[in-house]
């Protein structure tokens, strides 16, 4: 009886981690101490980063903040995702409802706890992010463009509350931003693809449902040309180290991505392409340990 009640635990909490999606709350903490490592104070030794109080309750609130927002997102998109993803949407559905929204207060009085650590500030711009996101997944994902557009913006403010606490106004950081953006701006565009069939058994005005796929590929298209500009600009006014690699790859890649991009027509092939599109975002995230890979074990003292 024990081992099967242990059991039921155990798979309930492999739900709901599926539901906050664990792994990419991991890759977000990770690329928020490496940039603030790396981009944002690369002046200060590692330890002063890496130990920083602030900066610690910072991130925590983030990681806090967005999970609840996956819990509120997969709350309004549960008939979507039964036809988008009826596997992982059973394993979803192990925790019931009122139990996600349960976790889902919980989950924001506890990143508005830890803002306050930091400053009155800090609640304010997390209470702020935590209305987003709920008013995202209510109102405005629905609405054509504008869906897409803030999806994108809310996925980079974990890199804007960083960028806050350090004061750095460089150029580069917002050349940074803008591509990370870019590469959000085509994931959450194919994603529209991948998921056309419950958008439009659901009412959503996605690009794909409005304008069909063909103009969803054109869209696609501009945006690849758009984030020709920072990669040029990164690679060629900026001191990046061995980073250049990693923007001359994803070049690459995303020149592969159009040429499967324009033969694509099953959401097996549009899955392929949204994970090309997150593994330049990861393989990002990483890449930032090039920027000056010489002095790095130098920063610890």
């Amino acid at each position: 009886m024990a081992s099967l009640m242990n059991k039921r635990f155990l798979l309930k909490m492999l739900s709901l981690f599926s539901v906050v999606r664990g792994y990419n709350i991991l890759m977000i903490v990770i690329a928020q101490y490496l940039a603030s490592a790396f981009i944002l104070a690369p002046e200060l030794p590692l330890r002063d980063v890496f130990f920083d109080d602030n900066l610690f309750f910072i991130i925590l609130s983030t990681a806090t903040v967005i999970a609840s927002g996956y819990i509120i997102n997969n709350f309004y998109d549960s008939e979507k995702d039964l036809i988008n993803r009826p596997k992982k949407t059973m394993l979803d559905r192990i925790v019931g409802q009122r139990t996600k929204l349960s976790v889902y207060f919980i989950l924001n009085m506890f990143a508005v706890f830890f803002a306050s650590y930091v400053s009155f500030k800090t609640v304010v711009f997390f209470s702020l992010y935590i209305f987003a996101i709920w008013f995202y997944s209510h109102r405005l994902k629905k609405i054509l463009f504008v869906g897409n557009l803030v999806a994108s913006v809310m996925a980079i403010i974990p890199f804007f509350a960083v960028f806050v606490y350090y004061g750095n106004t460089e150029a580069v950081i917002f050349i940074h931003a803008t591509f990370l953006f870019l590469m959000i701006a085509m994931r959450e565009l194919v994603k529209d693809l991948e998921n056309i069939k419950g958008d439009l058994a659901l009412n959503y005005n996605t690009i794909p449902v409005v304008y069909g796929e063909k103009w969803s590929k054109l869209f696609l298209g501009i945006l690849f040309l758009f984030s020709i500009i920072p990669t040029l600009l990164l690679t060629q006014k900026f001191d990046l180290g061995y980073m250049d690699i990693y923007f001359w790859a994803s070049f690459l890649l995303l020149i592969l991505f159009m040429l499967i991009l324009y033969f694509s027509k099953a959401r097996w092939q549009y899955l392929l392409l949204h994970n090309i599109l997150k593994f330049i975002i990861v393989l990002g995230v990483f890449s930032i340990l090039l920027i000056d890979p010489d002095t790095l074990l130098n920063r610890v003292f």
